[in-house]
């Protein structure tokens, strides 16, 4: 046991109760080199607990570490301004307990989706919360350049040069990409994007650090954040401030978790906290299908986002539903894509559901997962109709009766985004 680095274990580290098992066992280290693990464990735990927030002896239990540990840890995170005071619980006989709560608006990210013909902009505290954002017209057919611009543009007018210090930046675009490496790959329709490293590009411009992924891994990584919002009440944002920059200030950011659960109230999902919830991210696993001017999916699996080994899990929108149907932009002939878009160019929302809900089986039969969410403008325009289509297209299908809950996702692609930034500082990929 090390206690002079502030990371000390009590025997095993795995022995708390509470939130131990949700969170995977994830216990403190008593390396000094694993400072930094034990101070993003400590953080991940204030930031699920909400604005009571929890008090050093249950912190300890939940970790594993040492109690003086712990006192080590929370007086560095306070120094930083990452933690303070949230009160007293009531006594239960002895020195009532001081708590500690996560101060959300220590450090702000910045979450940018770039979409084929448009963009959105958030910037989001500790906590997950938009506290501004703005949007605008964007051709991805104008090519790389013009979108850099776009997203240098947006930064600066979500920013605030006075602010919380920014993170970095999070860019959500279409796939296929490389995400380790920050290139764009060849987007279909759009050949020009091929190998151009957006990331390097962005991080030249913004001076910040800078994370590209596809738009679905960021609506994966929002529908799960969505869970952990729901712990925090409403940001106050600067509405003078942002209005000046013409910026649409948030002064009702929690709305999002609460369209959660609104969505799962109508469609019989269990939106509260269960047990198959981590207390830091969402559901264990759940995919989101993301419908716009393209089809694509999330997978968010075993706490995390799913990437594949190069990048390409989740091409939810090319798999052939109808051999011989009608060619696809991506080559193939009877792609989700093309029937679903198909059926919505036509009015025909329900037979764009039926579609989407044949797929969405075959990803839950292949996958056993616990939710499906969804999201994207097609589904934002009929909400019901989709909740109601693929619902029941999975319950024909379902070779379990334990049948996973179909729900709106509750936040949008940019959230996500910005929720991928903010995530190493609480210990998560």
């Amino acid at each position: 046991m090390n206690r002079g680095s502030g990371s000390g274990n009590r025997g095993s580290g795995n022995s708390g109760h509470g939130h131990s098992a949700a969170y995977g066992r994830r216990g403190g280290a008593n390396l000094p080199a694993l400072r930094g693990h034990n101070d993003a464990l400590v953080l991940d735990l204030l930031r699920a607990a909400g604005p009571a927030g929890l008090g050093r002896a249950e912190l300890a239990a939940r970790t594993g570490l040492t109690p003086q540990a712990v006192s080590k840890i929370t007086a560095r995170l306070g120094a930083d301004g990452l933690v303070a005071e949230a009160g007293r619980a009531a006594s239960t006989g002895g020195k009532p307990r001081t708590l500690l709560r996560l101060v959300p608006e220590a450090r702000h990210a910045v979450g940018v989706h770039l979409d084929r013909d448009e963009f959105r902009a958030v910037r989001v505290d500790l906590a997950g919360r938009v506290v501004a954002e703005s949007s605008g017209p964007l051709d991805f057919g104008d090519g790389p350049e013009a979108a850099v611009e776009a997203v240098v543009r947006a930064v600066a007018r979500v920013g605030i040069p006075s602010g919380p210090p920014l993170l970095g930046v999070g860019v959500a675009a279409p796939g296929p990409l490389d995400h380790r490496g920050g290139v764009m790959g060849r987007v279909t329709g759009f050949p020009s994007w091929k190998d151009f490293p957006l990331r390097g590009v962005l991080e030249g411009r913004l001076g910040l650090p800078v994370l590209l992924d596809k738009d679905t891994n960021a609506g994966a990584a929002a529908a799960a954040g969505a869970w952990l919002r729901a712990a925090w009440p409403d940001a106050d944002a600067d509405a003078g401030a942002d209005a000046g920059a013409g910026v649409q200030a948030r002064p009702g950011a929690g709305a999002g978790a609460q369209g959660a659960a609104a969505a799962g109230a109508g469609s019989g999902a269990d939106v509260g906290p269960d047990a198959d919830v981590y207390a830091g991210g969402g559901a264990r696993t759940c995919v989101y299908l993301h419908i716009g001017t393209g089809l694509g999916a999330g997978l968010w699996l075993g706490g995390g986002v799913y990437r594949g080994a190069r990048s390409a899990a989740g091409e939810f929108g090319h798999q052939v539903l109808l051999l011989d149907g009608p060619r696809c932009r991506c080559g193939a002939r009877g792609c989700v894509e093309v029937l679903c878009l198909e059926a919505v160019a036509r009015g025909d929302l329900p037979e764009a559901a039926r579609i989407v809900g044949e797929a969405a089986a075959n990803l839950v039969a292949l996958l056993d997962v616990d939710r499906v969410l969804l999201g994207g403008r097609v589904v934002a325009a009929a909400p019901d109709v989709f909740v109601a289509g693929v619902g029941s297209v999975l319950a024909a299908r379902a070779l379990d009766p334990a049948r996973p809950v179909v729900a709106l996702a509750g936040a949008g692609v940019a959230e996500g985004a910005a929720e991928m930034v903010l995530t190493p500082l609480f210990g998560r990929e």
